[in-house]
């Protein structure tokens, strides 16, 4: 693991410690309370699309709730003219739910006790099969952190043996070192999907207790080593819930900012992952979990900061909210999504990592989209772009 050390933490680490968003964040809390209805103004005044930190921390002021229906105007019209009226599908795979960490909001913590599944390449493949009939061509390969069998040998293998079916193949894994992301894309893995969960240090401990994932140095530099290795696609975010999605939004701003400037190569994209039932979790320790209206502030202000990054949403979210949110800065969901190993054909009856709440079919995501005037995209790249 040699190789992680080369970017841990890095320039980040020393922007976040300057600007009071990894620790103290007091002083953040503060100043976004003093912000009036003429900042948000301003802010909104500015060209839509463009990164200042003191226009983001205005849009996500309590004092932006009133804006609400602007900032979602514009930031339609922005993705429109960005992005078009495309909304990229997705499906993911979980491949185990063995694990060696101790995440606290986690379904597959290591100190839970039920029957482990692992799938086995072939397992996977056939797993892969059925989303490919359900028409996927981008597939996301999940797996909690199961080194000793979801190795470095088997994701290779197992993204060759998908290369014919899907165009896009991204992961979404333990974190690993430089080489052996290069490894990966070697294999034909195009992008890499690593949230920092959150970016406070002192929640961070709290919620991440045992286990390689405990060090928060280490996974800050995380996404260093998946850009620096020639990923196409950089996925960043915050498992919202965990700490004040205020504070969060400002500093995973600033880190998704750091990688587009320092790895102008990948396209960066944002989740926005809001905590779920999971088993074993006990939901009430949780102090911070965001209104449906929080969410939305929170989509609207980072795309009208950032023109050109993907935003994902997931299954966790309910039809009905996704349903709205699809016209406000979307360009990529997921759709049939099952978070436990053999899902798709049922076979396992295995653990899942947390409870979806949209369980309609991919072919039932589609016609919504398109009754909204909205285009599903199942394929959007090919190897032969690189090859011509």
């Amino acid at each position: 693991m040699a190789d992680t050390d080369k970017h841990q933490g890095g320039d980040i680490k020393t922007i976040l410690a300057e600007k009071r968003l990894d620790d103290d964040i007091e002083f953040r809390q503060e100043r976004i309370k003093t912000v009036g209805r003429g900042d948000v103004e301003r802010a909104l005044s500015e060209p839509a699309g463009s990164y200042g930190k003191e226009k983001l921390l205005a849009l996500v002021s309590p004092a932006a709730e009133g804006y609400i229906e602007q900032m979602a105007q514009l930031a339609h019209q922005l993705t429109l003219q960005r992005f078009g009226r495309t909304i990229r599908l997705y499906a993911p795979l979980y491949l185990s739910n063995f694990c060696v960490n101790d995440c606290v909001y986690c379904g597959f913590n290591r100190e839970h006790h039920f029957d482990r599944i692992r799938l086995s390449v072939e397992q996977a493949v056939a797993e892969a099969d059925i989303i490919a009939s359900e028409g996927f061509r981008d597939i996301l390969l999940v797996s909690s952190e199961d080194r000793d069998f979801v190795s470095v040998d088997y994701l290779a293998e197992l993204a060759r043996k998908l290369r014919e079916k899907f165009c896009c193949i991204s992961v979404e894994v333990y974190q690993m070192s430089e080489a052996e992301y290069a490894r990966l894309f070697a294999a034909g893995i195009e992008g890499v999907t690593l949230y920092q969960e959150t970016y406070r240090r002192d929640k961070y401990s709290h919620y991440h207790p045992g286990g390689p994932k405990a060090d928060y140095d280490v996974r800050l530099g995380g996404l260093d080593c998946v850009a620096a290795a020639g990923m196409r696609e950089v996925g960043l975010g915050v498992l919202l819930g965990l700490a004040d999605w205020r504070v969060e939004t400002l500093a995973l701003a600033e880190h998704a900012h750091y990688l587009m400037k320092r790895y102008w190569q990948s396209h960066v994209s944002i989740s926005f992952p809001r905590l779920r039932p999971a088993r074993d979790v006990e939901r009430s320790q949780f102090k911070y979990l965001l209104t449906d209206r929080n969410l939305v502030q929170m989509m609207l202000a980072l795309r009208l900061c950032f023109a050109d990054v993907g935003l994902v949403l997931s299954t966790r979210e309910r039809a009905e909210l996704r349903d709205h949110l699809v016209k406000l800065g979307i360009t990529k969901m997921s759709a049939g999504s099952k978070t436990n190993p053999g899902g798709y054909s049922g076979r396992t009856g295995a653990v899942e990592q947390f409870e979806i709440d949209d369980t309609r079919t991919p072919a039932e995501i589609a016609e919504m989209l398109k009754s909204q005037g909205l285009e599903p995209v199942w394929k959007d790249w090919d190897e032969a772009f690189i090859e011509s």
